[in-house]
């Protein structure tokens, strides 16, 4: 099957990454700078639903990726053109951000009045990381370690996205599973919301990269400065590079051991049939 227009695929992701922070980050500004519901369980929900509506929205432009790290896992295993994967990239990052920047204008007087209240300085840092409670107000866009071992993080960010691509190709996979149209989307939004609730306190889950790079860059230029790269030991890397990692190592992984021992679509058992 011939890929969608270039220009088509990268609107795609663009607008599918761009609703996946609008709502990934508003829910979390929700909880953080209103006191809306505080519950870990109200931001994976909130994420969950985001992923499966962002894919929702670009899966039939560009395959909704929204994803850096699901583009260059397909891209590795063949199933995606080499030379689609920066541009791809540049569409995710870009569209993070300006969901972020919609996330601000919407959320803006929150922001401002959350900043007075706890008498914090925006940007201000002590001991290393951006000081104030949710690292005053930057947690809405970005991600951060509960502890400061950083092989532990790239670790931790790295099984994330290893559960994530797996998790993918097993709900894509026509040899393994059989749901079709708009089953799967909605199953990779609680694929999401699962590896949230099960992995996603140590490090905040970002699991992809564009959606921490973007918003980051994004506080950054509204006023946290450098102190949003700086924060946390320079810890921004580690959610970039962590879910490269897991990614291709998580869809490698399913391709090897689980992929060649299914049987070939039309000959799988059906839902419901115990075989003989």
């Amino acid at each position: 099957m011939n890929p969608p227009p270039l220009k088509s695929a990268l609107i795609g992701e663009f607008l599918g990454t761009a609703l996946l922070v609008l709502l990934g980050d508003g829910v979390v500004a929700s909880v953080v700078l209103l006191g809306k519901q505080a519950d870990w369980i109200v931001i994976t929900t909130g994420w969950g639903l985001a992923v499966a509506l962002g894919v929702y929205l670009s899966g039939r432009l560009s395959g909704g990726h929204i994803n850096p790290a699901v583009t260059l896992a397909l891209a590795v295993r063949g199933q995606f053109p080499l030379g689609r994967v920066l541009p791809y990239w540049g569409a995710q990052v870009l569209g993070a951000f300006v969901g972020a920047m919609l996330v601000y204008v919407d959320y803006a007087e929150a922001f401002r009045a959350f900043e007075q209240a706890e008498g914090i300085t925006r940007g201000a840092m002590a001991e290393g990381r951006l000081a104030g409670p949710a690292a005053g107000g930057a947690g809405v866009f970005f991600t951060a370690p509960a502890f400061g071992v950083t092989w532990r993080n790239v670790f931790s960010e790295a099984l994330g996205t290893a559960v994530l691509l797996i998790g993918v190709r097993a709900l894509s996979d026509r040899r393994n599973a059989h749901f079709r149209g708009y089953f799967e989307p909605l199953l990779n939004g609680l694929l999401v919301f699962s590896i949230g609730l099960s992995l996603g306190g140590l490090t905040g889950y970002a699991i992809n990269p564009a959606r921490d790079l973007g918003p980051r860059v994004a506080a950054m230029l509204l006023g946290w400065g450098p102190s949003a790269f700086r924060t946390h030991d320079f810890y921004f890397w580690v959610p970039i590079v962590g879910p490269l990692v897991g990614g291709v190592a998580g869809i490698l992984l399913y391709d090897l051991v689980v992929h060649p021992h299914l049987l070939p679509e039309d000959e799988a058992t059906p839902p419901g049939r115990v075989a003989a």
